[in-house]
Parts: C-alpha cells; sequence; structure tokens
C-alpha cells in the first residue's frame, strides 16, 4: 500500500543544471547513486527544491523518465504537479503520463490568496481528477496563504488524498493536524529542522531537502525518531544544525546545490531569479561539510 511506502524519508531531489543551464543528467545519475545507496525510502521531483517553476514541461517528462529508468529498487516515486490556476492544474492532469507515478505533491495555490473554501474546493478537483493519490503541500511562507488545520482535516476526508507536506513551521497547527487525523492519513514534515519534533507529535517521516547531500545522517535520524528513540534522534539533528542554518541564510535550492557541488555531486547552477549564494556564504558551506565528513 503506498501509503505504508511513504513513511521514513523521502528525498526532495534537485535538478541539476550544467554551464549552459540544461540538465545535467549525470549530476542527477551521482545524486540518485548517493541518495538510493544510503536508504532513502522515496523521491519527490519536480517540487520547490527540483526548481519546478523554471523547467519545461519536456525537461519534466526527461526528467521523470530518467528517474523511473534509474529506480531498479522500485522506490516510490511522487511527482510535483501544481499550480494557482485550478483549471489549468486539470489540463495538466490530463495530459500527464502517470505510468510509474506512485502518488502527486500539490502545493497549495499561491498568489491569488483563496481563501480557505477556495483551497478547498481547489483541491479537491484535484483529487477528483488525478488517478494517483494526492499529499498536499502547505508551505505558506512561498505562497502567501496558510493551509488551516481545519481544513487538512476535512480534505483528509477525500479518499485520494493520502497526506501532507507540513512546511508552515506552525507546531500547534501540526498538533491539530495529528490529533485529528484519520490514523493512516500521512502527516509529513516539510521542514528538516523539525522533523525530530514532528515524529514526536505523529508524523511518518519528512520530505527533505538535506537528504540530497546527506541521506544517510537524515535517514538515520528518522529511523531513530521513528523508533522512539529520541536521544539517538537529537544527537543527528543537533549535528546537522549549521547545516540548516547555511541552507536557510542561502535559500534552498541555492544553497542546496552549493552543498553538493562542495560534495563533487553536481555544479551549484540555478535558473533566474534564483542566484548562486554569496561567496562568504559559500566558504562557511565547504568549512561545515569538512566538519562533518
Amino acid at each position: 500500500m503506498i501509503k505504508q511506502r511513504l513513511q521514513g524519508t523521502g528525498v526532495a531531489l534537485i535538478t541539476p543544471f550544467d554551464e549552459k543551464l540544461q540538465v545535467d543528467f549525470e549530476g542527477l545519475s551521482k545524486l540518485l547513486q548517493l541518495t538510493v545507496k544510503e536508504g532513502v525510502d522515496y523521491v519527490v521531483i519536480h517540487g520547490t527544491t527540483g526548481e519546478a517553476a523554471t523547467t519545461t514541461l519536456e525537461e519534466k517528462k526527461e526528467v521523470l523518465a530518467f528517474v523511473k529508468a534509474y529506480n531498479s529498487k522500485d522506490m516510490p516515486i511522487v511527482y510535483g504537479l501544481g499550480g494557482n490556476n485550478t483549471k489549468g492544474v486539470l489540463k495538466k492532469i490530463a495530459a500527464t503520463d502517470f505510468q510509474g507515478i506512485d502518488a502527486v505533491l500539490t502545493v497549495s495555490p499561491y498568489y491569488n490568496r483563496p481563501s480557505q473554501e477556495g483551497i478547498y474546493l481547489h483541491y479537491k478537483a484535484i483529487a477528483d481528477a488525478c488517478p494517483v493519490p494526492i499529499i498536499l503541500y502547505n508551505v505558506p511562507a512561498r505562497t502567501g496563504s496558510n493551509l488551516e488545520a481545519s481544513t487538512t482535516l476535512r480534505l483528509s476526508e477525500h479518499p485520494n488524498i493520502i497526506g501532507i507536506k507540513e512546511a508552515s513551521g506552525n507546531l500547534i497547527q501540526c498538533l491539530a493536524i495529528a490529533k485529528g487525523k484519520p490514523a493512516d492519513f500521512l502527516l509529513i514534515s516539510g521542514d528538516d529542522i523539525l522533523t525530530v519534533p514532528m515524529i514526536a507529535i505523529g508524523a511518518a517521516g519528512v520530505i527533505s531537502t538535506l537528504a540530497n547531500g546527506f541521506p544517510r545522517q537524515v535517514c538515520q535520524m528518522v529511523q531513530a525518531a521513528l523508533q522512539h528513540d529520541y536521544v539517538k534522534a537529537r544527537a543527528y539533528q543537533f549535528r546537522l544544525l549549521k547545516l540548516h542554518e547555511l541552507v536557510s541564510k542561502g535559500g534552498n535550492p541555492a544553497a542546496t546545490k552549493q552543498i553538493l557541488e562542495a560534495l563533487s555531486v553536481c555544479k551549484h547552477y540555478v535558473r533566474l531569479p534564483l542566484a548562486p549564494v554569496a561567496a562568504a556564504l559559500k566558504a562557511q558551506i565547504y568549512t561545515t561539510i569538512q566538519e562533518l565528513l
């Protein structure tokens, strides 16, 4: 059952680019080798970290085909597909080949700033139309609106909505979801830094940015927390704390890609309007990584 397979650590994959800002499939291959080898439970493509806003439909198809071809371990693939035009999202769904896609991660509509009823109806329309299960994605810092706990719980009753990636940073809201949700509805941490406390209140795991570069450490942290060994889980969380701070300062995915360049996985290139991290922050990232290795 897909709900059981989406517990643990999902990696929100970056989309590597070369110096010409074309998709770097060699870098993507190295990234998949690293994350799969080190034990991630599933992969998420074309989310915020994957620069979905600036990759073309053709590039999205090519990346999906590449990941599917690489997926010899038959890990679940979660596909980012969303937007702030409900009708447009429904057209995307109708035009998508869902073979090899296990679930869709779809972000709350941004910029329009709809009411809670508008957000509910947006998600309901997507869930009604999508042939694979839906994971809600609440990230108010990027969308300009919050998916409130009451709306999440209302949506959790839909048979095709199986969970939420919660990146509001609001633990009180997450507690309300954990308390009121159906037992098998997946509450997933969308903030690396809050993964351990989120699991402590009932989350099933994390969709992680840091797992691009440090999948083993993130997986070990998540497994320790899921096994209620919070002493060990805190130790992993504290060890990664400086890296969390640097990613927050440099922004994701720019800082994440700088981490991966420092690890010789791929280059740091991002597409405008994103820009590479400043030289001083780059130096801090390299120093911190050397301390962690």
